[in-house]
């Protein structure tokens, strides 16, 4: 049986990782959705400009603790300045970014989609009927 829906919402203070420099300091939205269990939504913003992308929860999760995933999306923790920190390098055919976000914000986020759907339940949570639908009728 379907649950109704949930949303989690959070703003992150991240860095953009330029070599040589500060970095750029941006504002980032994730955006989890329990009729989509498996999937993060992160903006980023910058100033005007606004870029999305889907990330995996587990994969976040796990680059809590250690370095994981390939391709697109990298993470990874580290520590800068004696601050927990969670890296994240985004690749696309049009770009790359390293972005460094707050650790304890990251997992405060994470804990808050865990406590919505849990770890394993994922799947009492999709509408399987209804994303079949959309893929027909694309």
């Amino acid at each position: 049986m379907l649950q109704p829906p949930v949303s989690v919402v959070d703003d992150v203070d991240l860095r953009l990782v330029v070599p040589g420099d500060e970095g750029l300091l941006l504002t980032a939205t994730l955006r989890f959705e329990a009729c989509d269990p498996y999937a993060v939504e992160a903006t980023f913003r910058a100033g005007e400009e606004a870029i999305s992308w889907v990330l995996g929860r587990d994969l976040l999760s796990d680059g809590l603790h250690a370095p994981c995933g390939d391709g697109d999306v990298r993470v990874w923790p580290t520590v800068e300045d004696d601050r927990a920190v969670v890296m994240l390098q985004l690749s696309s055919p049009d770009g790359s970014a390293l972005l460094a976000a707050d650790a304890e914000g990251l997992e405060c986020f994470l804990a808050r989609t865990y406590d919505a759907v849990p770890l394993g339940y994922e799947g009492d949570h999709l509408d399987v009927d209804t994303a079949i639908a959309e893929l027909l009728a694309s």
